[in-house]
């Protein structure tokens, strides 16, 4: 099993940025395939960025393309996404998640993770 820890969510008023982290543990994390997806109030947990194993391509939603990077450090076992130009609308509970995976795979549907933190905390003022 893989354990996946978020952090580094925050109050940040629009335009501002955060980095968001993902800490991994219990198995090797190169392994693994990750994606943020998040949750507003009211709404569907939706798909934001994903990135492959080893880190060499990304992929993102339309509403955040620009804005954000996903990033991953295999040596420490840790996923990122820096946020920037954060709008209102960007305001949700952002999660994780990881999978096993062969090399060069991008997975953006919530059904293909197995493995889930427990979310972090995203407020933009406006």
């Amino acid at each position: 099993q893989v354990q996946l820890v978020e952090s580094g969510g925050g109050l940040v008023q629009a335009g501002g940025s955060l980095r968001l982290s993902c800490a991994a543990s219990g198995r090797t994390f190169s392994n693994y395939a990750m994606a943020w997806f998040r949750q507003a109030p009211g709404k569907e947990r939706e798909f934001v960025a994903a990135i492959t194993r080893s880190g060499g391509s990304t992929t993102y939603a339309n509403s955040v393309q620009g804005r954000f990077t996903i990033s991953r450090d295999n040596n420490n076992n840790t996923g990122y996404l820096r946020m920037n130009s954060l709008k209102p609308e960007d305001t949700a509970v952002y999660y994780c998640a990881a999978r096993r995976s062969s090399y060069g795979l991008l997975f953006t549907q919530q059904l293909e993770y197995d493995y889930w933190g427990q979310g972090t905390q995203v407020t933009v003022s406006s």
